[in-house]
């Protein structure tokens, strides 16, 4: 019988020797040839799971999106009574990339991002990530504003403020990553804006949702 060949798990497997290259060299030092190399896997191998480059960038762009969503559900999944504000804070966290174990997906990522500035294809893939990820913070902010504001005149534009959190998660994952800020002061700044948030939205300071959110 002809050996059965696991695609789905190739191209994971391919898609992990991208980004390892990636860190190592940036996107431009990327070549099927040491891909292939990287992966123990032909050259063969790699263009039939992949028809060009930018096919397979963009495939190892969403493994990284899937790889840093399903971090964030697992977190949500370990404190299921935690409140709508706790939450979001955890999220912003893991998104912000801002531990040492992910200094090397940090640096993957914002090449990604680098590259989709000149890439239609990636740009329109990590428009898609950002759109599911602003969905998720909007439900969250808008949750926790809930909880928060004694009475209507205290809502917040969820939407907006979801927009703004994932901005200044990809900014402080720059910032960190070129050594402006340390990993504490980047978790100082986003505490800080988070307690800001339901400060606005409860019409008076010391919120439960207040607390630290470090790791």
């Amino acid at each position: 019988m002809p050996k059965q060949v696991d695609h789905v798990g190739r191209r994971r497997l391919i898609a992990e020797a991208v980004c390892h290259l990636a860190d190592e060299r940036g996107l431009e030092g990327v070549t099927l040839r040491d891909v292939a190399a990287r992966a123990q896997v032909s050259m063969g191998a790699v263009q039939r799971c992949f028809r060009t480059k930018e096919e397979m960038l963009v495939f190892a762009l969403g493994h990284i999106g899937e790889q840093i969503m399903e971090r964030v559900q697992a977190r949500l999944v370990r404190s299921p009574a935690q409140s709508a504000g706790t939450a979001l804070g955890h999220a912003v966290t893991e998104i912000s990339l801002l531990r040492e174990e992910h200094r090397a997906e940090a640096r993957v990522w914002l090449a990604f991002v680098a590259q989709a500035a000149v890439s239609e294809v990636l740009a329109g893939t990590l428009k898609a990530n950002y759109a599911l990820l602003q969905e998720a913070f909007t439900g969250l902010v808008a949750e926790a504003g809930n909880d928060a504001a004694a009475d209507g005149a205290g809502r917040l534009d969820a939407s907006c403020e979801a927009r703004t959190l994932l901005a200044l998660a990809d900014g402080l994952t720059t910032h960190v990553l070129i050594g402006h800020l340390t990993p504490r002061d980047a978790y100082d700044v986003l505490h800080a804006h988070l307690a800001a948030l339901w400060e606005r939205s409860a019409g008076s300071a010391g919120t439960p949702t207040t607390r630290r959110i470090r790791d």
